[in-house]
């Protein structure tokens, strides 16, 4: 089990064998229409039990600062070096011939994979590929005319429906849980291109992998995270949805791996503060904090400080809905973007590059110009010219000390200021010039970290 540094961790590594869906014994179905409302969780049980599998791993592995000891539940001892691992998690099966879904940080590192059928049969498993950007990893076992589950319709689902898992929490073996959506499309860190369903199903340690079940007995999703202080479920659950395991699964069979999209920008949420500042009447959509140079963004002519409100037409609430629309679709992909720009809507055409990982880091530099207390209460003095160089700028001013104002919309001294409404800023003349004009509403572009960012200002 993992956990990142906000506490959302994998729902693995202790032993469960979540079940699910539609389809108990091979080729007949539940016998639950698509519009109930109160599921028969006993039919679903009974008729699901059989195609969930456990999924037991052995390996060497490093331990990770955020592990769960799964003997003692407590946090795992600081360690250099590998050590060997024995884990359980869950699984399903989805073809009669031995396709096995689970999650992706199950089987990493794992030398031996064994898949335990519900009727106590074992049988060595082959990892066909995985794709830990979704998390999300197929199996094969050798057996034919398997029990199996049938799929459902990510659009079906809505906040509010009732949803199921079955399986083996700490060990105990087909336990059945249930509970209701609270959110669709939520992104998580690490896993930012997934639209992930939320829900207050009890989900804990050896749960990962396993199937989310509709009042259809059909699977939505595969259990993956959970949000929590203790290491153990409290109320929140996400599940990865089943139309994006689906598409890993026919990308890995049929070229080995999964390809994912890449934009090559740095994006943001907007709040109603920043929403004004750039003219739009509400927040929505994703708006451009940085393009790589050269990137595809760039190429086709995506610019710091568009807001992207729209996906091959489909509007965009949120930065996260982009990163899961362009993670979803594949390199080369040529893909149409509504672009909010200066005061007015426009389209681009953007060719995707294939996704890639990338570690940016930055140094940061000292100095000693004269700074100016400006208004809105903070202390500015221009970056010189090593700082500009490190940073990578042309031009900007360094905040020493933020003010009330600027603090509580989250500068902090040590940022670059480098525009105010994208006006570009390389004086303490060009601040107070700008702010003279007194908007009621300022996008101020930070780079902190080597990471761009808008901070909004209300300065009425």
């Amino acid at each position: 089990m993992k956990r990142t540094a906000w506490l959302l961790i994998t729902a693995a590594m202790f032993g469960w064998a979540l079940a699910a869906c539609a389809v108990g014994e091979a080729g007949k179905s539940a016998p639950l229409s698509a519009g109930v409302l109160t599921p028969d969780y006993r039919a679903i049980a009974r008729l699901a039990g059989p195609a969930v599998v456990g999924v037991e791993v052995i390996g060497m592995r490093t331990p990770s600062p955020h592990e769960w000891d799964p003997n003692t539940g407590m946090p795992a001892l600081p360690f250099k070096g590998k050590l060997p691992f024995h884990g359980q998690a869950s699984g399903f099966i989805v073809s009669s011939d031995g396709l096995v879904f689970t999650s992706a940080h199950v089987v990493q590192d794992a030398r031996r994979i064994t898949v335990r059928m519900a009727d106590l049969r074992q049988f060595r498993a082959l990892l066909v590929g995985s794709d830990t950007i979704t998390d999300v990893a197929v199996l094969r076992i050798s057996a034919q005319s398997l029990p199996t589950l049938q799929m459902g319709r990510v659009d079906e689902v809505h906040v509010g429906d009732p949803v199921m898992t079955i399986g083996s929490p700490f060990g105990l073996e087909q336990s059945v849980s249930h509970g209701i959506v609270s959110a669709k499309g939520r992104t998580l860190p690490g896993f930012a291109t997934v639209p992930h369903i939320q829900t207050d199903v009890p989900v804990n340690p050896g749960h990962s992998g396993g199937p989310l079940l509709d009042a259809s007995g059909l699977v939505v999703g595969i259990n993956s995270q959970i949000y929590t202080f203790s290491g153990g479920y409290q109320g929140m659950s996400f599940a990865v949805p089943i139309d994006v395991a689906i598409r890993v699964k026919n990308q890995i069979l049929a070229h080995g791996q999964m390809s994912h999209g890449y934009l090559g920008v740095s994006i943001q949420d907007l709040d109603l503060t920043l929403a004004h500042a750039f003219g739009l009447d509400r927040p929505r959509g994703a708006l451009v904090s940085g393009v790589d140079p050269g990137g595809a963004a760039e190429t086709a002519g995506l610019r710091m400080g568009d807001i992207v409100t729209a996906f091959n037409g489909e509007p965009l609430g949120r930065a996260g809905d982009l990163m899961s629309e362009v993670g979803m679709a594949s390199p080369g992909d040529r893909v149409r973007l509504s672009v909010w720009r200066a005061g007015r809507a426009i389209e681009i055409v953007v060719r995707l590059d294939p996704a890639m990982e990338f570690d940016d880091e930055i140094a940061t530099g000292t100095g000693a110009s004269p700074s100016v207390r400006e208004e809105p209460g903070w202390r500015l003095r221009p970056l010189t010219s090593q700082e500009r160089s490190l940073l990578g700028v042309a031009g900007g001013l360094l905040i020493e000390e933020a003010g009330a104002l600027t603090a509580q919309a989250g500068l902090l001294a040590g940022d670059a200021l480098l525009s105010i409404n994208l006006a570009p800023v390389h004086s303490l003349e060009d601040v107070r010039e700008l702010l003279s004009e007194r908007p009621l509403n300022a996008a101020l572009l930070v780079i902190r970290d080597g990471e761009h960012r808008f901070y909004p200002i209300a300065l009425d």
